[in-house]
């Protein structure tokens, strides 16, 4: 088969499609032939260098997958070559054929094509997880989400509208927040021109946000502690802003805050389909109405993943990247 190699670290030039041995189904696994798969920000950091994939995963980017099952290793019960699915993936989705843990595939939600599925894995399991799962999220609270137009983001919005929440959210310009208020945002922050924390409390009488959802990390952990309020939540899922914080744990008591970080990819197998099954139990259904759906901003043959690496790397875009096959 083929798949997407990275050879040497280094710029969206590093990414090479190239031969490489078929994967193989082991126990608990089925093996998918690849329809799509989609950019995400770990597929960068991996590529440069930083960010390897879990022991014993798959050396290709890709996070994420559509596809057809193709085989069934042993000790699967519940799938049947043929079957439409997507998949959520530690790696090797950036490829023709990929080996995936039984309890980290989704069946194709009614109304999704099979392409666009590739779309809903990562950031819906993702956003559950943290928003819901963790922070306890409830109908009537408000919710922050730090980069609002991004495959994260334009998620976020529609789950958090669709159990009842108050929506802000931060985004870089009139156009993108314009398309995160026909998402569903209630309140829009250009946070190059305004204080994510005075626009916050100006929204919410002064209260803040009972959940934020944060992309950047350092560089924004004071001031969404600022922008919690009383009893707040606040989940930290990526690091575009740097590692190392300063924090005042005086006003973290005050509010009687939490703090919570997580990653997905390097979780164990059970832990992931422990989400996987609350998605399908708790999205899927909305997905399926119409309620909640994928934004693609585009999608590229899969052996020009350089180019999509580009226009993810340069914020152009609202919602996912895709890849196809």
């Amino acid at each position: 088969m083929h798949a997407i190699t990275i050879e040497q670290p280094g710029g969206p030039e590093a990414l090479v499609w190239a031969e490489v041995p078929d994967p193989v189904a082991g126990e608990g696994e089925v093996l998918v032939e690849v329809a799509a798969s989609a950019v995400n920000r770990a597929d960068i950091l991996q590529r440069q260098g930083f960010y390897d994939p879990p022991p014993g995963s798959s050396r290709h980017p890709g996070l994420e997958c559509s596809g057809r099952i193709v085989a069934i290793g042993p000790g699967v019960s519940g799938w049947a070559v043929g079957d439409e699915v997507c998949a959520l993936l530690a790696g090797g989705g950036y490829a023709e054929r990929v080996a995936v843990p039984a309890g980290q595939l989704l069946p194709v939600p009614e109304g999704v094509d099979l392409v666009t599925a590739a779309a809903l894995p990562e950031v819906v399991c993702t956003v559950w997880s943290n928003i819901f799962m963790i922070a306890q999220l409830r109908p009537g609270e408000t919710v922050l989400v730090h980069g609002g137009s991004s495959g994260i983001g334009t998620m976020a919005i529609q789950l958090a509208k669709a159990i009842g929440a108050k929506v802000a959210v931060t985004a870089g310009g009139p156009e993108k927040l314009a398309r995160c208020r026909e998402l569903g945002a209630d309140v829009l922050i250009d946070y190059r021109e305004q204080d994510f924390v005075a626009e916050l409390r100006a929204a919410t009488d002064g209260a803040g946000a009972d959940v934020i959802l944060d992309i950047v990390g350092a560089k924004y952990l004071g001031r969404n502690l600022d922008a919690l309020a009383v009893n707040g939540r606040l989940a930290v899922i990526g690091l575009q802003g740097g590692v190392k914080g300063e924090l005042n744990l005086g006003a973290l008591l005050a509010k009687r805050a939490a703090i919570t970080a997580t990653s997905l990819r390097a979780r164990p197998l059970g832990e992931k389909a422990a989400i996987v099954a609350a998605v399908r139990e708790h999205v899927w259904p909305l997905v399926s109405t119409g309620r909640v759906a994928p934004v693609v901003h585009a999608a590229f043959p899969m052996r020009d993943a350089a180019e999509a690496h580009r226009v993810m790397e340069s914020s152009a875009h609202v919602g996912k990247l895709l890849l196809t096959v």
